[in-house]
């Protein structure tokens, strides 16, 4: 199947999707006929992201290691570390930094109709995982085989520095290891381009039971803040684009359309997770270095999520404008930096940018129930989130390939 025709057929599976879920939602909902729906349809979802997530740690382990090994010496290694890092930190603070401006642009909790849930009301978010000890704890694994088990991306990249670093030490003698290991990593992408054959079904399921269940009457009731994040998206786009074409020139609208279908699958999926082999098959296909992209891109899966990074404060404006709360420009300064700090520690937490933004809210004294507000269509802000991490961490590979030389 050809990249425009995988495309074509998910763009496809999207409207049908949108279709069969209202008529499910309009004719089914009095009989009960759409919890059923949503209950069975899903196991087509759940089936294509499980076969997406058997491919990731292999795939990870793989291109990672053999990438280290073949970096050299470890001063290349920290001055690619190093790069990144300085990319992640720079992107993190435009996208929080555009957040907080599209959103008192546009205003989106201001004059919305919306039924205050009660202040005292509990949001259900576990915060507890949300902290420096734990997250510091978190990143390294005490099993590879434990954390490859459970997907812990971030723990599989500790893992694969070290195993790269070791290799490398042993020269000529470990090459065959590394050739094999290499073998190892196109074969997972062989097996992507299997199951990517699944992609429409899954999307057309996943599209579906989500309009099945909330109706396209949840749409039109936060119409103002959906419209109004998605603009502020839109922005995000051109501006990291246009920062991109900076180092890029051109080429970075080039690549922005060849990773439309990765991120079209983590839109239509709300997975960025979703959309990581083909990310990265799609790098290789651009000219970043397998060496490079195979080290930049799974570490911004844990620290580059744009798309969330802005989220997190549109989404605390807004609960803030949603109960009438001012907060002065210094505060909102503030509330950027503390996201900051505290969203680089969300790698393996459930419901990772609303765990931070519940966070956030107590900290500046803000109703914690307001998370209650969003719940309801934090789905759909989540598929333009996911689409958004896809094409963020895609252009930081290719700008830290471009600074190496490493880009063909």
């Amino acid at each position: 199947m050809t990249s425009t025709k995988l495309t074509n057929y998910i763009l496809g599976a999207m409207l049908l999707g949108i279709l069969a879920g209202y008529l499910v939602n309009r004719h089914g909902a009095d009989s009960g006929f759409s919890v059923q729906y949503v209950t069975y349809i899903s196991i087509l979802t759940d089936v294509f992201l499980r076969l997406i997530k058997m491919i990731i740690a292999p795939l990870v382990f793989a291109t990672m290691a053999v990438g280290i090994a073949r970096m050299g010496d470890a001063s290349t290694i920290g001055r690619v570390g190093l790069k990144t890092f300085a990319w992640f930190i720079s992107m993190s603070t435009v996208s929080l930094l555009l957040g907080l401006v599209m959103v008192n642009l546009l205003h989106p909790g201001v004059g919305l109709d919306l039924a205050l849930p009660d202040v005292a009301a509990s949001s259900s978010i576990n915060k507890g995982g949300l902290n420096l000890p734990d997250f510091v704890k978190h990143i390294f694994p005490t099993s590879i085989m434990d954390a490859m088990a459970k997907n812990e991306i971030l723990q599989i990249v500790v893992f694969s520095v070290f195993f790269g670093v070791a290799a490398a030490s042993f020269g000529e003698r470990a090459a065959e290891f590394i050739r094999n290991l290499d073998m190892l990593s196109h074969i997972m992408l062989k097996i992507t381009t299997a199951v990517m054959k699944f992609a429409p079904v899954a999307v057309f399921a996943a599209v579906s039971s989500v309009v099945a269940e909330n109706g396209l009457s949840i749409l039109l009731t936060y119409g103002k803040f959906m419209f109004s994040f998605y603009a502020a998206i839109v922005a995000l786009w051109i501006v990291i684009i246009a920062i991109s074409a900076i180092f890029l020139k051109k080429r970075a609208l080039k690549l922005a359309w060849m990773l439309r279908e990765p991120a079209l699958l983590a839109f239509t999926t709300a997975s960025s997770e979703a959309a990581y082999p083909l990310t990265l098959e799609q790098l290789e296909r651009f000219g970043c270095k397998n060496k490079i992209a195979s080290f930049v891109l799974p570490v911004g899966y844990s620290f580059n999520l744009d798309g969330s990074m802005m989220y997190c404060t549109f989404a605390a404006i807004f609960i803030a404008q949603v109960y009438g709360i001012e907060m002065s420009t210094s505060q909102q300064l503030l509330m950027l930096l503390v996201l900051m700090v505290t969203s680089k520690g969300i790698a393996g937490v459930p419901r990772a940018s609303l765990v931070v933004i519940a966070a956030t809210l107590s900290q500046f004294h803000l109703p914690e129930a307001g998370i209650l507000l969003i719940l309801g269509v934090d789905h759909f802000l989540d598929m333009a989130r996911s689409a958004t991490n896809v094409l963020g961490n895609g252009m930081a590979t290719a700008v830290i390939s471009k600074w190496e030389g490493e880009l063909s």
